[in-house]
């Protein structure tokens, strides 16, 4: 298999340079996978209106083909190529948080392929914030379908060297962005049905939304489309992984595996042998969704037998933390 290209790009959109971002559009638009920088995680890129180029990212992926990609446009006006009956809720929200961690489920305009939707009648669509996918979209001039560029159901990759490790040179081209800056997936939110339903929290917070649009959102439910992130376990390292309450915590210390690699928002105590321990943020939530990724990728590779997890608070900014590492914890 040819080696894939690996391309550094600046964050900054002043100092982009045109021959990469022009060579991943060219990958693009012969059906390759580009993987790309956004402000939430890394992702596989295809030409979503290519369903053979689609179908490669769920192979390269092994993710299942019943498991719907969010569709990512370069500009709002775009939004009605890729959806119809877009609400007034969905303008409020798009004027308020595009681009930007939020995705918008749709009912998806005629023609949108069912290999985009895992065979729903609605689809995800978001604008991303990073200048470099920024950049790219508008030089593709169409919607780039991406999940996450990693392998289905694993740590999502946050910076380029997580790409790589994950999917080799099964990736065309990889536009390296440094370390996103938010460190989690995006909120989306199901705008489908009439009331605003929170499908999967992220850094737009449930109060911001329905701030912005005056009524409350409903949870989910049975019968809401099916979306990514969502199922039991997601976002999983290799090694088991408990989420330990900060009441059990050093209760668990002395029972579990002292072979644990450990994420505590407390400081390593003087002699402690756990092969490695992580003090996370305890009053920063976007500083721990930040770094959570990689840490639990350095967790996962640290030699240790199992990775035990410090609860985090259970307050509204804290939600999607929790979702992430309840998803993650082993069953």
């Amino acid at each position: 298999m040819k080696p894939a290209r690996r391309t550094h790009l600046p964050a900054k959109t002043d100092a982009l340079a045109a021959a990469p971002i022009q060579e991943a559009v060219a990958v693009l638009k012969r059906g390759g996978l580009v993987a790309f920088p956004t402000e939430t995680v890394y992702g596989l890129g295809a030409d979503a209106s290519n369903p053979a180029a689609v179908a490669r990212i769920f192979e390269v992926k092994g993710r299942p083909t019943g498991h719907p990609v969010i569709v990512h446009i370069g500009e709002v006006g775009q939004l009605e190529q890729w959806a119809r009956e877009v609400p007034e809720a969905a303008w409020k929200l798009a004027a308020r948080f595009w681009p930007g961690p939020l995705t918008l489920v749709l009912m998806r305009a005629r023609g949108v392929g069912n290999g985009l939707t895992g065979g729903q009648d609605t689809i995800g669509i978001r604008i991303p914030r990073h200048p470099i996918a920024l950049e790219l979209l508008r030089q593709f001039h169409g919607g780039i379908a991406a999940p996450s560029a990693n392998r289905f159901g694993r740590i999502s990759p946050t910076r380029a060297e997580h790409v790589r490790e994950d999917l080799g040179s099964e990736v065309d081209v990889v536009l390296d962005g440094g370390r996103c800056e938010i460190g989690i997936e995006s909120t989306i939110v199901d705008l489908s049905r009439g009331m605003p339903i929170l499908l999967r929290p992220g850094r737009i917070g449930a109060d911001d939304i329905a701030a912005t649009l005056g009524v409350s959102l409903r949870p989910r439910g049975p019968g809401t489309p099916r979306v990514p992130g969502a199922l039991r376990s997601h976002y999983a390292p290799h090694r088991p992984l408990s989420v330990i309450a900060s009441e059990e915590w050093e209760r668990a210390l002395r029972l579990r595996s002292r072979n644990s690699a450990v994420l505590s928002f407390r400081p390593r105590p003087l002699g402690d042998s756990h092969p490695m321990w992580i003090q996370a943020p305890s009053g920063a939530p976007y500083e721990y969704a930040h770094g959570l990724y990689a840490n639990l990728r350095a967790l996962d590779l640290s030699g240790c037998d199992e990775i035990l997890v410090e609860a985090p608070p259970q307050t509204e900014e804290w939600a999607a933390i929790r979702d992430r590492l309840a998803r993650a914890r082993s069953s």
